[in-house]
């Protein structure tokens, strides 16, 4: 056998193409890690849930990212190897699964980015309402979470073909849901953001001045959208405005 007659060989042809998508694929994956740390990924990430679970296990989200990139071009490379080296019959089976491996690649990057997303989203609306006082406000941060959680499932899901039509339906009901409860829940604080918005308009009082609330009485220290605050001499009240609104506003003099 000659070494012409050996090179077309489909066996020969197969091993050649695994070694060349084992080559491109972890180049793919180092040129994709470089990719996103220059970026900035590790930071954007660093302390999230995710990536602390990730780093548990002796790995990162950027290492996850890269490895997920190596492994699709694996993936191609193997069944493209079956493909010519006859293994299988696998015209039919090769065109379900070249159209099947990307969407499976989404649906993970998909997945990966939502989780990262929703923990920043927690942190990032954690730290918007961290001035206000009042306990209703804390359900949010956990709430946009698991909300972005399940929109980045819901698209995951549909990459890979699942039928999403009852989860769409579950998604309005969880959307109506939400704006039902809230509207009961954040009674008081939708009433004390609004009522903010009048004092912060209007100002009937402002920083510095000597006021009594109800039967609370001091120097106004912060008028915000939620509360204001008052200091007297041994303590300090902060007052949901909507508090403002319910109780008698005495300007006192000095």
């Amino acid at each position: 056998m000659d070494w012409q007659t050996l090179i077309d060989e489909p066996a020969v042809i197969a091993a050649a193409v695994l070694a060349l998508g084992i080559v491109v694929g972890y180049l793919v994956g180092r040129l994709n890690r470089e990719l996103l740390a220059a970026s900035g990924v590790p930071e954007a990430v660093e302390g999230t849930p995710f990536e602390r679970t990730a780093q548990s296990i002796g790995t990162s989200t950027v290492d996850i990212v890269a490895r997920l990139s190596s492994w699709f071009i694996y993936g191609i490379a193997v069944l493209t190897a079956i493909h010519i080296a006859q293994l299988l019959d696998t015209d039919a089976f090769w065109l379900r699964v070249t159209e099947f491996i990307p969407q499976v690649f989404i649906a993970v990057l998909v997945l990966v980015v939502g989780f990262v997303i929703a923990d920043k989203s927690e942190l990032q609306v954690s730290e918007a309402l961290r001035g206000v006082k009042l306990p209703e406000v804390s359900v949010l941060p956990k709430l946009v979470k698991y909300s972005v959680l399940f929109v980045a499932v819901l698209v995951a899901l549909g990459q890979i073909g699942v039928y999403v039509n009852p989860l769409l339906i579950l998604l309005a009901v969880y959307a109506l849901g939400i704006v039902v409860v809230g509207t009961v829940a954040f009674k008081d604080f939708l009433v004390s953001s609004a009522a903010g918005i009048y004092l912060l308009l209007n100002q009937p009082y402002g920083i510095g001045d000597r006021v009594r609330i109800g039967d609370q009485s001091g120097i106004v220290q912060e008028v915000d959208l939620f509360v204001t605050k008052l200091e007297d001499d041994d303590a300090e009240y902060v007052i949901p405005n909507r508090r403002v609104f319910e109780e008698d506003i005495v300007r006192l003099r000095e």
